[in-house]
């Protein structure tokens, strides 16, 4: 299968064999030409930070709303039209954020459109109301919700929405990654939690995101035992996240969990993300998703090999 390069990083559209490439006057963020990318099917999409975390948000939202995949090609497609997926302070007449949201056509204040988990949210929320959305075409979903004056944009947005709604919908494992800088050491003062401040704010980002995915491995006061020796448990810097009882459903929130935490790791000084017999590190991001080796000591398999939880460590 030929693989196609879909680089989203502004609006002109070049063709060359079997490469679709779109570029434009921005470019990668960070400071050594860190981006993000997903690969679904032979289609690679490759996008810069600020998108990732949108775009892996707009995933997050959908999933905590319970909403299916089709929900996020369907938002993610909408915010690249709108914005080329960026929180922007200004657009057409009042038009702002990720979507575009007027305030005068009651999407809230100016403040709460510019806010991404608002304005993710409202977008989601009214398209769960068009009815029969999860089948109709990604132009007719987005139009009934946004009742663009350029209602038929949408539909060319759809191939690289969809591949990066499959990967961070936790539909297809492994498929998202980032190759960015080791993050600098973060805040390792001592909550109540247990946890660092770091820590404890990515145990906050991700009930924000997902809602109230259970979670573990800290305790108020530290924990010192349970875990490898070294593990960053020790120090109060990881946490895992629980999928239990591992399922074919259970592995695909899973999924969806680890590639946020991937997509959103610069942000949130993630160091490791371990996950279904998968590791992911800041310090060899350019190798992407690798094998994991469980430790040779006893446990239960599924324990192990992090197949019921995803184990974020921080920095």
């Amino acid at each position: 299968m030929a693989r196609k390069l879909l680089v989203l990083l502004g609006c002109v559209v070049v063709v060359v064999v079997a490469v679709l490439v779109v570029r434009g006057s921005e470019t990668l963020t960070g400071s050594r030409g860190e981006f993000c990318s997903a690969e679904v099917d032979g289609d690679l999409v490759e996008v810069d930070l600020a998108q990732a975390r949108y775009a892996s948000l707009i995933a997050a939202t959908a999933v905590k709303r319970g909403m299916p995949a089709r929900a996020t090609t369907i938002g993610i497609a909408t915010a690249y039209q709108e914005s080329k997926i960026r929180n922007l302070d200004y657009g057409d007449r009042d038009s702002l954020g990720l979507f575009q949201q007027r305030p005068s056509q009651d999407w809230g204040t100016p403040a709460q459109v510019q806010d991404p988990r608002y304005a993710v949210d409202k977008f989601l929320q009214t398209l769960e109301q068009v009815d029969g959305y999860a089948t109709m075409e990604v132009t007719e979903a987005a139009q009934a919700v946004q009742r663009s004056a350029y209602g038929d944009a949408y539909a060319e947005h759809e191939p690289y929405a969809r591949v990066l709604a499959s990967a961070l919908s936790g539909n297809s494992p492994a498929a998202f990654t980032c190759q960015v800088d080791p993050p600098a050491e973060g805040d390792q003062e001592i909550v109540s939690s247990g946890l660092t401040v770091t820590a404890d704010q990515v145990r906050a980002d991700v009930q924000a995101s997902f809602g109230a995915v259970p979670s573990g491995g800290y305790a108020p006061g530290g924990v010192d035992s349970g875990h490898s020796p070294g593990s960053a448990h020790y120090d109060g810097r990881a946490i895992d996240f629980f999928f239990k009882p591992v399922s074919d459903s259970s592995l695909t929130n899973g999924w969806a969990l680890a590639q946020y935490l991937v997509a959103n790791a610069p942000r949130l000084k993630v160091q490791t993300v371990i996950f279904d017999d998968r590791i992911w590190t800041a310090q060899r991001s350019s190798s992407g998703w690798r094998e994991y080796d469980p430790p040779a000591r006893a446990g239960a398999s599924e324990i192990l090999r992090h197949r019921d939880h995803v184990h974020v460590d921080v920095a």
